[in-house]
């Protein structure tokens, strides 16, 4: 299977994207695909990826976030595989307001178990669809920022952006 394979550039970086069908596999901020595809469930992983020049609502919906509305990344479609409790949080971000960041406890009683932390944290860590599935909202109950795949940086801009 092939996928499409779009890199943006944006004011925190080049943004790439694989998708199929018009659903997110992958998404971060990197100019180097391999930095995602080893993020997607080996199900999922294409056998290839094609360079396009756009990926239409998904594509959009990045431009739309950069200009201060981030409600459309989070209607496009993501397509993640994993255990019950990591996809339902995984489902529970994306209803995260923006400007709004919850602490890793706070998501995990969201999610369902407020005990769960560890494994609250850990759909943050395994999310392959970064800004589409918004882990950047999740930070420490210290108010400190934790950790983000794409850079301490990249997550600060993204909150700031979204506290705007």
């Amino acid at each position: 299977m092939t996928a499409q394979l779009l890199t943006m550039s944006t004011p925190d970086g080049p943004f790439t994207i694989i998708a199929r069908d018009g659903l997110v596999l992958a998404s971060g901020w990197t100019a180097n695909p391999g930095e995602l595809t080893g993020q997607v469930h080996p199900a999922l992983r294409p056998d290839a990826v094609q360079a396009v020049a756009g990926l239409g609502g998904i594509s959009e919906a990045v431009e739309a976030f950069y200009d201060g509305d981030p409600a459309p990344a989070m209607a496009v479609p993501v397509l993640q595989r994993s255990g019950p409790f990591r996809a339902h949080a995984w489902d529970v971000l994306r209803e995260v307001k923006p400007g709004h960041p919850v602490t890793y406890t706070e998501y995990a009683a969201l999610a369902g178990n407020a005990r769960a932390v560890r494994a609250a944290a850990s759909a943050c860590a395994f999310n392959a669809a970064a800004l589409f599935v918004p882990c950047h909202r999740v930070i420490r109950t210290d108010g400190t920022l934790g950790g983000f795949r794409w850079g301490l940086r990249v997550k600060e801009s993204l909150l700031a952006r979204e506290a705007a």
